[in-house]
This record gives C-alpha cells, sequence and structure tokens, in this order.
C-alpha cells in the first residue's frame, strides 16, 4: 500500500476535538504548514507506524512458529546483548 501523496480525491469525516486539542495543534504547526496539512500528515505518519507494527508482528510469529518447527531457538540473553550493541552504535552515531 503506497500512500504517498497523490491527487486528492477524497475526504474524510470532520473532526471534533477539544479547543485545548486544537491550540496545541496550531501552536505545533511549522513555518507556512496549515492545520490540514499537519492532520494528512500525522495521519500517514500513524498509517505508516501501524503498517510497520503489524508487519513486525507478523515477522515475530513466523519466527516463532520456525523455532517451533526446527526445534532451534535463540538465547534471549544473546539476543539482548546484540540488540544493546546496536543501540550503543547508533547511538554513536549521533551527536
Amino acid at each position: 500500500m503506497n500512500i504517498a501523496g497523490r491527487m486528492k480525491s477524497a475526504s474524510l469525516p470532520s473532526l471534533r476535538v477539544e479547543p485545548e486539542l486544537r491550540q496545541a495543534a496550531e501552536q505545533a504547526l511549522q513555518q507556512g504548514e496549515t492545520l490540514s496539512s499537519f492532520i494528512e500528515a500525522s495521519l500517514r505518519a500513524n498509517i505508516e507506524r501501524r503498517l510497520s507494527q503489524k508487519e513486525f508482528i507478523a515477522r515475530g510469529l513466523a519466527s516463532q512458529e520456525r523455532a517451533r518447527r526446527t526445534g532451534e531457538y535463540e538465547d534471549a540473553q544473546v539476543v539482548v546483548d546484540q540488540l544493546q550493541k546496536m543501540l550503543l552504535e547508533e547511538k554513536k552515531k549521533r551527536p
């Protein structure tokens, strides 16, 4: 599913929110950004996040099934150590 910008041909339902939420959204706008474009960008970002979560879960379930089928499991501490190493390497790349 590609949700990149295309010609707009559909509309979403209007959204009723508390005045404080609208004010917070308006204050978060960047220079030249409209509330509509902010809402659209937020919607796209959330769709991408949910698709990523869905794919992550699917990979995890497939891995679980493969481990059950083969009887080959990874040691949890080895995996945690690898993840910590990856995290440290990424942190080093950032200022």
